[in-house]
């Protein structure tokens, strides 16, 4: 059990060492509802003060800026830290969408497949960015507009880096055919609409982890 956030300054608080939940979301570029669930789970250091704000230590922003520089092989020794490989076993598949509602949608369809598979979810291109340089998944689904980072960016800087270049990939978006091959999209990522078409998702999920 987490220990609750302390609701007063501490006595050697310095404003400059500190920033607020909009701030760190801009820097990370993620939605506010991430930078509160990054809080929540310790991946972000903060306090509340006596209002109920949260303050977050640029240190701990700037640690998770180059974790993921190094995630995506920007940063120094990146080869050395490269994201490991999908192990043997049970295929992991990592579904990002900056809705809430569709992250769940896609857990409940996915829990009635039967198939024995992780499922792991992300908002925006940059913490799925996070989440595959934790541990590469066989396979990613992805939306494409999206805030922050979005799918178009996510999926050129994984195609840019040798140790994700070959990852499977499916796209799922509401954007229009003609929209999508302007924006430079790869013509090998099948493409789904919006509503998710859960029925004809399901073949092409099994097949992108067949080819994993």
């Amino acid at each position: 059990m987490k220990e609750p956030l302390p609701a007063q300054r501490t006595p050697d608080y310095n404003a400059a060492d500190y920033c607020s939940t909009k701030e760190a979301a801009a820097v990370l570029g993620v939605s506010h509802r991430t930078v509160q669930l990054w809080v929540e789970n310790g991946t972000l250091q903060a306090w509340r003060t006596a209002g109920g704000h949260r303050r977050i230590t640029y240190e701990s922003v700037n640690r998770l800026v180059d974790g993921r520089r190094i995630a995506i092989g920007g940063g120094p020794g990146a080869a050395a830290t490269a994201p490991a490989p999908a192990t043997p076993g049970k295929p992991r598949v990592l579904v990002v969408d900056d809705d809430p509602l569709i992250l769940r949608l896609y857990e409940l369809q996915m829990a009635g497949w039967g198939m024995d598979m992780e499922l792991i979810k992300a908002q925006n291109g940059f913490e799925a960015l996070i989440r595959i340089g934790e541990r590469r998944p066989d396979l990613l689904v992805s939306d494409l507009n999206m805030p922050g980072m979005d799918g178009f960016r996510m999926i050129r800087t994984l195609r840019e880096d040798v140790g994700t270049a070959g990852m499977n990939m499916i796209v799922v978006s509401g954007l229009d055919r003609g929209t999508i091959k302007a924006m430079g999209l790869p013509a090998d990522i099948p493409v789904f609409p919006k509503p998710v078409p859960f029925s004809e998702l399901r073949t092409a999920v099994e097949n992108g982890l067949v080819r994993a």
